[in-house]
């Protein structure tokens, strides 16, 4: 079993909560736009994957990818920031997820949390909200769980805050 720390759309603050949540967290995944100065002191405290997002810079895009499709647990994982949702997949993403769907897909940049399942492709997706000071949403988010043979259990849903 691993215990995974989701976080999205921090914008460069990242807040102590974030360690104080995801210290007992085995990884720590973020679905992009880091900003700057994010991802150091995340890689720094646990093993971290992610992906950038539309607002990162050159020194982030150098590092970590655009999509991010890997298996940890059993569990087919695909991560990119911006894929949309179930009947509203973005058109990038689209002809693979019905192709070739992974259990669970993440995505970040909308700064709407949600947790729902795409009964069409038998897929989990996930949107951890945002993290960060900046944007629209009235409430910083995170999201944690555990993988255990292919599959996700104790879900939760913290609240670290008004932005």
């Amino acid at each position: 079993m691993v215990k995974i720390g989701l976080l999205s759309d921090t914008h460069g603050f990242l807040d102590d909560a974030v360690f104080r949540h995801f210290e007992s967290c085995d990884e720590i995944w973020h679905a992009g736009d880091f900003g700057a100065g994010v991802a150091g002191p995340l890689a720094d405290f646990k093993p971290l994957r992610g992906v950038y997002g539309n607002i990162d810079g050159g020194e982030v895009r150098a590092v970590f990818p655009e999509h991010l499709r890997f298996s940890i647990e059993g569990l087919d994982v695909w991560i990119t920031h911006i894929g949309g949702y179930p009947e509203k997949y973005s058109p990038q993403v689209k002809p693979e997820i019905y192709t070739n769907p992974p259990g669970l897909f993440i995505t970040g940049h909308s700064h709407i949390l949600k947790v729902m399942f795409d009964p069409k492709i038998s897929c989990m997706h996930i949107n951890p909200g945002a993290a960060g000071n900046s944007g629209w949403h009235k409430v910083k988010t995170l999201v944690r769980f555990d993988v255990a043979d292919g599959r996700l259990r104790n879900l939760e849903v913290i609240e670290t805050g008004k932005r």
